[in-house]
């Protein structure tokens, strides 16, 4: 197994890359193009993006740029709060899509829950997946009270919930729902934005394994079963975060990891911005 070929089965059929290559804060032309050569070139095909992070059109060109085929890669893109209800969220995966000089996206994610266009936005969501512009369509910062909530209206549920996990936050109660009811769980911030890294007992599984801390942790969600999206812009990083299939860890250490778990979050909470209607 390597990280071109570790694919996972969504609850609609179709596949996707189970780590994957993060394009938060990476902004500018130049800085674009040379991350996401690196990736490709180290053998990540998942990309994902976001309308909040304003680069889907740096995104769009690097590929152009790069002459990497549309069907080698899985992309991804969110619709940020202020695009929620149905008319709106319509039209902005219409502009995404636009900027990301594609015809559709392989993963379209609600970013935040809202209360305010709740229900809405995820129509669209399913109407879009209809119209053949998004092949699957999941949710991203839902918690199980979202997920619940939402399947009371839904014509078919996120096949993906894209969640903050690290080991500091190891969200075990909403991993098992998740896996209970067919969605798979992708870690953002699988790194724990660094807050983690030099923790002892990291460190010395790392060195037992000849490998660094962050290789330990994303090995971590590997065999956890979830779905990840490291970023960097350095390729040196970058190929390091790809290197984690040569090894493994045992149960015992799979658990000292577990136990780091103090509910520390990096980002915002769910339930807050869903009832401030956004990123309070």
């Amino acid at each position: 197994m390597n990280i071109k070929d570790n694919w996972l089965k969504l609850a609609d059929d179709n596949k996707m890359p189970q780590e994957g290559f993060g394009l938060y804060k990476v902004d500018g032309q130049k800085t674009m193009n040379n991350a996401i050569k690196a990736a490709y070139t180290a053998g990540y095909r998942l990309f994902d993006t976001a309308q909040l992070y304003g680069n889907e059109a740096e995104v769009g060109t690097a590929f152009k740029e790069l002459q990497i085929p549309r069907d080698e890669v899985f992309l991804t893109t969110k619709v940020a709060e202020d695009n929620q209800g149905y008319d709106r969220t319509i039209e902005s995966v219409k502009e995404s899509l636009k900027k990301l000089q594609t015809d559709y996206v392989d993963l379209l994610l609600v970013h935040w829950p809202i209360e305010r266009a709740f229900f809405e936005t995820w129509r669209a969501f399913e109407d879009l997946k209809k119209a053949g512009l998004a092949k699957s369509i999941g949710v991203s910062n839902y918690q199980m009270i979202h997920l619940q909530y939402l399947a009371t209206k839904a014509h078919e549920m996120p096949v993906v919930d894209q969640i903050e996990l690290h080991p500091l936050l190891t969200q075990k109660p909403l991993l098992k729902f998740n896996h209970d009811h067919q969605i798979v769980t992708q870690a953002w911030s699988p790194l724990g934005r660094g807050a983690v890294l030099g923790k002892e007992v990291l460190e010395k599984i790392a060195a037992a394994h000849g490998k660094s801390t962050a290789q330990v942790i994303l090995r971590w969600h590997l065999q956890n079963g979830v779905s990840f999206i490291p970023k960097s812009v350095h390729a040196a990083r970058i190929d390091q975060n790809a290197a984690i299939y040569d090894f493994a860890l045992s149960a015992d250490e799979m658990q000292q990891i577990d136990a780091l778990n103090n509910y520390q979050r990096t980002g915002r909470e769910p339930e807050l911005t869903y009832e401030y209607d956004q990123q309070y």
